[in-house]
């Protein structure tokens, strides 16, 4: 795991978040999915670095990776 992620139960009920704030990663994944840049995130959130984005994008990437993803089917 990136060391700039961090899961404690006592922050955000244990989600993943970057290191020192209370900023998710999955609300970083969301605002990227919904279209936002980085730099739009470095905006909004001036705690945040542009490591630290990249780092919850590969904490998701490993999520998925570690998991099993079966497709539905179209019918």
């Amino acid at each position: 795991m990136n060391p700039m992620i961090e899961s404690n139960p006592a922050v955000m009920m244990g989600k993943p978040v970057v290191k020192g704030t209370r900023i998710t990663v999955e609300s970083i994944l969301e605002k990227l999915a919904a279209g936002e840049t980085i730099e739009q995130i470095l905006e909004a959130h001036p705690r945040l670095t542009r490591p630290a984005i990249l780092a919850a994008i590969e904490f998701g990437a490993q999520a998925l990776r570690a998991d099993v993803i079966y497709p539905l089917s179209a019918a």
